[in-house]
């Protein structure tokens, strides 16, 4: 750590933290993952603006890896949470804001046609693998090569304390790969489950990939032919891309889907939403948790759909997206820098040309960090409703400086 941070507040935390959790802190979260000056504690956040414990303050492109959609402590949503916090949270039984969020999701999500609760995406991605082994009576599961469904044995990127049995069912294709789906449903042998597909390939340090139309028409004709169920993971994407789900954008609705991230703008909560052939199944299965029907995060979620359909969040995401792409290739193009960016536009990846280790972009996001822009080298980042043209200007100056230290390298 440069000799200006090594006494700093952050510095200090780490190391109380490090005496008392393993690593410091966890997974993706760990300073350890994040370039060089890079803040690991964070004491305030408001719209698209977060202050680290030192008090510097940055324009955030992370949205706090992707739960808030309209912003830091958005008054609507928050003023539904104190509402509900009054009268109560976690009872003995969910309070009727579950069923007003739950007709909520099913009206405005095409292929609902019921939804039940949790409170991460793992819990979801995991629940519908569960419900389409119980309403199939098989065992298989396809998923895409590096793409990530969670922190549980079964689809972790860890192998640590992870067991063969664990993925003893799981078959491998590469995603908009139609011959290489198939080959994996054939591999199945008549035992084949589920596929699960990611919104668009975010795997992480690659460019992202929106998915085909072929491919997604193909995964749903699979599913259709072997009676297997289409997952769709819309954790990470969901009601950025699309309000009715992300694969609305390429005209292929899923038997079952998972949501999580944006569906309460940092509120806890994950759901499943699926298709009345899997209602049954889904009421055989049991999946519970001490905190899934709180009701605190279920009222955040409410107001948080319904300020998404009266701002058009898509929409709106989209267009800062397009304006922070733009500004972003001309720069480079200034700097004469190569760099690369994927994905769609409300989720933006930037990555460099030449950069195996991702040194240059390291060197980017540390420089752009200093001047008051909070980027990632590797993740596919995300835009908010909080983040407007001023924002996204000021975020581009930072930029410029993280493009001149990449350019100096060469």
């Amino acid at each position: 750590m440069p000799n200006d941070l090594a006494n700093s507040a952050d510095a200090m935390l780490r190391a109380r933290a490090r005496a008392v959790i393993p690593g410091g802190l966890w997974g993706h979260l760990n300073a350890a993952n994040l370039p060089e000056g890079y803040p690991q504690f964070f004491v305030n956040a408001e719209g698209c603006r977060l202050r680290d414990a030192d008090g510097r303050e940055f324009v955030d492109f992370m949205c706090g890896w992707g739960p808030m959609v309209l912003g830091y402590r958005n008054p609507v949503v928050e003023e539904a949470a104190r509402r509900q916090a009054a009268l109560g949270d976690a009872m003995n039984g969910p309070a009727p804001v579950l069923v007003d969020l739950a007709e909520t999701l099913v009206g405005m999500i095409p292929h609902a046609d019921w939804c039940l609760f949790q409170k991460n995406g793992t819990d979801a991605t995991t629940a519908c693998v569960t419900i389409a082994r119980a309403g199939t009576g098989r065992r298989k599961v396809l998923v895409a090569r590096g793409s990530y469904h969670g922190a549980v044995p079964w689809c972790t990127p860890s192998l640590a304390g992870v067991t063969a049995e664990d993925r003893a069912h799981l078959l491998q294709f590469d995603y908009n790969d139609t011959a290489s789906l198939l080959a994996a449903a054939e591999s199945a042998k008549g035992d084949l489950a589920a596929v699960i597909i990611t919104a668009f390939r975010h795997d992480m340090g690659r460019d992202l990939e929106l998915p085909d139309p072929e491919f997604a028409r193909a995964a749903r004709d699979l599913s259709d032919a072997t009676g297997a169920a289409l997952i769709i993971d819309d954790v990470r994407a969901g009601f950025r891309l699309d309000l009715g789900g992300s694969w609305e954008t390429v005209g292929v609705r899923p038997d079952l889907a998972a949501y999580s991230k944006a569906i309460a703008n940092g509120h806890a909560l994950a759901a499943v939403t699926g298709a009345d052939r899997f209602r049954e199944a889904a009421t055989r299965i049991y999946t519970t948790g001490s905190f899934w029907c709180g009701a605190v995060s279920m009222a955040a979620a409410l107001a948080t759909l319904a300020e998404l359909r009266r701002l058009d969040g898509p929409a709106h995401m989209r267009a800062m997206g397009e304006r922070f792409r733009a500004g972003l290739a001309a720069l480079a193009a200034h700097h004469g820098v190569g760099m690369r960016q994927s994905g769609p536009p409300q989720m933006p990846l930037v990555l460099f040309d030449d950069d195996p280790e991702a040194r240059k972009g390291a060197a980017f996001c540390s420089a752009a960090l200093r001047a008051g822009a909070y980027f990632h080298p590797r993740h596919n980042m995300f835009l908010s409703c909080a983040h407007q043209a001023a924002d996204i200007d000021q975020a581009l100056q930072a930029a410029d400086e993280g493009l001149a230290a990449v350019a100096r390298m060469r």
